[in-house]
């Protein structure tokens, strides 16, 4: 039986743990002892206290495991992917490293191993199925909005976070890069806000994030991409309050003869604000649009998706529609669908129809469904 390694249990990392325990050896490890415990308790699956900054121990951890997945927080993506790849191990990351990594492509084939980055539900679906119609056809629009978000709307801030925090605030702060006449522009975050009508759920705000990410580079034929974050209208305003007034700022403040770090300050009090609670109800909601040509005739392809929390499970939507993209590219990798070396965005594992079916199909039979319907325009 093949052995995966698993950094990080978390909300994610739990799912994840789950999911491929029923076919394979897994090993989860994270620095909580408690969420590990969780695991152990449930399910037959192994557990180890790890610090993965510890490039020994992590080597060591590593060592006897056939894949490793990675979901850290995205600032501690990018020295974990590194030190994977120098211990010649394959990896599916979901971390939201904010750093490019395409240039670790060298690296990763250097070292014969095969790395499917930003595998989760956004960034990863869309690239994949981006990267599939790409090939069958000429596109001229490419857009994307997505967002999860609770069932309960609870005053102040109508939203709860289903990953790490950090990396939500990140999609507040990082400017959000966009491809028009096929040239990038970059905008503030948040800006270009508009009210979007959803069947299942009403009306979501969408506003400019930077989720491109490597579709920027790989896709450059497309003149015309962007990508949205959806939320409830009117947090956002709280946000941009909150970022004017300067409780983002990475900048030290003085207070009484102490420094602080704002940002820092204010990212404790929203994790406690923002808290996902394991059994909370909530919703991911997406939407894809393909538009382009295809043997002479002009089509608007969208994707849609709505899922919701697992009470069964007692998984959120945000795990399961991420991790399971996860899971779905390690099953692939390990069953030799795909098995080029180097580094992968999914875009670029997405243009292989038999790889975007399997992954498709992987997440159907988890009850993830994306609806797809076309139009001639």
């Amino acid at each position: 039986m093949k052995k995966i390694i698993i950094l990080g249990a978390g909300m994610v990392g739990k799912a994840m743990a789950i999911d491929l325990s029923t076919k394979y050896k897994v090993k989860s490890v994270d620095i909580d002892k408690d969420s590990l415990d969780f695991l152990s308790n449930n399910y037959e699956i192994e557990t180890e206290i790890l610090d993965v900054t510890n490039e020994k121990s992590l080597s060591d951890a590593i060592r006897d495991f056939d894949l490793v997945i990675s979901a850290v927080p995205g600032f501690l993506g990018l020295q974990t992917m590194k030190n994977v790849i120098r211990n010649k191990k394959d990896l599916v990351d979901i971390s939201f490293l904010p750093e490019g990594v395409l240039d670790l492509d060298k690296i990763a084939k250097e070292h014969g191993v095969t790395v499917i980055m930003d595998c989760g539900v956004a960034p990863g679906i869309p690239n994949i199925i981006v990267g599939y119609h790409n090939e069958q056809m000429k596109i001229e629009n490419f857009e994307y909005m997505v967002g999860g978000l609770p069932k309960v709307r609870a005053f102040p801030f109508e939203y709860k976070a289903p990953f790490s925090p950090c990396d939500v605030i990140e999609e507040y702060t990082r400017p959000a890069r966009y491809v028009e006449n096929r040239q990038i522009v970059t905008k503030p975050a948040m800006s270009d806000t508009e009210l979007i009508e959803f069947e299942n759920v009403g009306t979501l705000e969408a506003f400019n994030s930077d989720g491109l990410r490597s579709l920027i580079y790989t896709l450059d034929n497309i003149p015309n991409m962007k990508e949205k974050t959806l939320r409830f209208p009117g947090h956002i305003k709280m946000i941009q309050a909150l970022k004017s007034a300067g409780f983002l700022d990475n900048k030290p403040l003085n207070v009484k003869g102490k420094e602080f770090i704002p940002f820092d300050i204010t990212s404790e009090i929203l994790f406690k604000a923002w808290k996902l609670n394991p059994e909370d109800r909530e919703f991911t909601i997406m939407r894809i649009v393909v538009q382009g040509e295809e043997n002479g005739i002009k089509k608007e392809i969208i994707y849609d998706l709505y899922d919701e929390y697992d009470p069964v499970k007692k998984l959120s939507s945000m795990a399961r529609t991420t991790g399971f993209t996860a899971t779905a590219a390690a099953d692939m990798i390990l069953n030799n669908v795909f098995n080029e070396k180097g580094m992968f965005p999914p875009e670029l594992v997405g243009k292989n129809p038999e790889c975007y079916k399997y992954i498709m199909a992987y997440l159907k039979e988890r009850n993830i469904n994306y609806l797809k319907s076309q139009r001639n325009i």
